[in-house]
């Protein structure tokens, strides 16, 4: 980036970055910072700014401490108490062009870390191809997702609600188009993206939604564990307890406490953004909606041998690769419309196709830190200009070029990747049981 930018938005007027052929806006806080007695309150939204806000450095992360000491996605923590802030990237202005579509990206973690301030999630490719693309910081943990007696369930959702209604009234003066945003993420954020999509809450704030390697994560805490989270940090498991603890503190205990248990702490039904489990939301809301949904073939296990990949078992089917014919049977009568992929691109580094592997080639960033790390030294360069035209093209009209998914055993999908097949190919049946004995696949 070379210069600033100054743009005039309905919240006031920002301060950016511009470059040779993008302009970048960052930090914008959307709400209140979540402190004092709003920490655990709902979001409100941020009051208009009296003066210019400089959006040149990064907001600060919800994450205080990363999942792992080495994740496969670069995740930046920033301090800070802004946490709720989004970033824009968008085309330069050039006159009066047509608004463009916008794509509001949804960072995963399991829904206790991970960082919208990846440079994974640069919005470069995006923006070349004529997509304006926000990415969205939102509460974590404990403080977005713990069910406590006093507290609204559901913050981290709700947070992510409040973004979209900012994003609608703010995107025009970026050039974008407020009636044409898709909301996508991938792992958490993509299950974020489900449960919005379920939630009579989301009607209306966006036209399109995708999800990779996402899932029904909403089964709440595991038996106990919020008791022994309180244990540990010497505390009542209450409102008042995790008040007295500083975020990263309680970040830190969370990852202590959590053990073996993948999922400790996500969205959960019962209020009113999601009044019922996600899957039943999905067969009531979101119908106006296309869904693009897909997973990796080997998400977190990696077997070197096809036997094996096709256990079905594993926490690979059970978490990730099920939810997809699910969302497409709960959808099946959904006007919009449902479709699949799977990424089956073998990464030299892991020996498969791993969880977060497709995300450089969807944002077509071969070239990200951390890339080679991820997936050697030399990944296909024409399968992420494939994936991405194909996430583009669905941004801009919804309707991907291959066959509708509903659910049933032989399902249309998109394969990527897949070793002696085409980079790109349209097959059938790639999410099917393991033991197809009815019509509509096993959960």
């Amino acid at each position: 980036m070379t210069g600033t930018e100054t743009v005039a938005t309905p919240a006031g007027t920002i301060v950016g970055l511009r470059g040779a052929r993008m302009r970048r806006f960052l930090g914008i806080p959307y709400a209140e910072a979540p402190t004092g007695a709003r920490r655990f309150a709902a979001p409100v939204p941020r009051a208009r700014f009296t003066h210019p806000f400089d959006a040149t450095r990064p907001g600060a992360t919800a994450q205080r401490v990363p999942l792992s000491a080495t994740t496969t996605v670069p995740e930046p923590s920033i301090a800070g108490d802004d946490i709720l802030n989004l970033a824009v990237d968008a085309p330069l202005a050039h006159g009066t062009p047509a608004p463009l579509p916008v794509l509001v990206w949804i960072h995963g973690g399991g829904f206790l870390a991970g960082s919208p301030a990846s440079p994974w999630y640069d919005g470069r490719s995006f923006v070349r191809d004529g997509v304006v693309r926000v990415t969205v910081g939102h509460r974590l943990g404990v403080d977005g997702f713990a069910p406590l007696d006093g507290v609204p369930a559901n913050l981290g959702l709700r947070d992510l609600l409040l973004a979209l209604d900012w994003v609608r009234e703010n995107i025009a003066a970026f050039g974008g188009d407020p009636e044409r945003i898709t909301v996508a993420g991938q792992s958490a954020g993509g299950a974020a993206v489900l449960a919005l999509l379920s939630s009579p809450a989301g009607r209306g704030r966006f036209r399109g939604a995708v999800c990779l390697s996402g899932g029904f994560f909403d089964a709440g805490p595991p038996d106990g564990f919020l008791e022994r989270l309180g244990d540990r940090l010497g505390v009542a498991p209450t409102r008042a307890g995790f008040l007295g603890c500083p975020p990263e503190r309680v970040q830190r205990a969370v990852l202590d406490v959590r053990g073996d248990d993948a999922l400790v702490l996500g969205p959960v039904a019962g209020d009113d953004v999601l009044p019922v489990p996600v899957a039943d939301g999905l067969a009531a809301h979101g119908h106006d909606v296309p869904l693009l949904l897909g997973a990796t073939g080997d998400e977190f296990d990696t077997p070197s041998d096809p036997v094996g990949r096709a256990a079905g078992t594993r926490v690979t089917d059970t978490l990730f690769r099920s939810a997809c014919p699910r969302a497409a049977a709960a959808r099946r009568h959904a006007p919009a419309g449902t479709w699949l992929y799977s990424f089956e691109w073998p990464s030299p580094v892991s020996g498969g196709s791993a969880h977060c592997t497709d995300l450089p080639f969807f944002f077509d960033l071969l070239d990200a830190p951390g890339v080679p790390e991820a997936l050697g030294t030399d990944p296909p360069a024409g399968l992420a200009a494939r994936m991405h035209a194909d996430l583009v093209a669905f941004v801009h009209d919804g309707t991907p070029a291959w066959g509708r998914a509903t659910g049933r055993t032989g399902d249309p999908a998109r394969e990527y990747g897949r070793p002696g097949a085409p980079q790109v190919a349209d097959t059938t049946g790639v999410f099917d049981p393991v033991v197809p004995d009815r019509e509509e696949p096993a959960c």
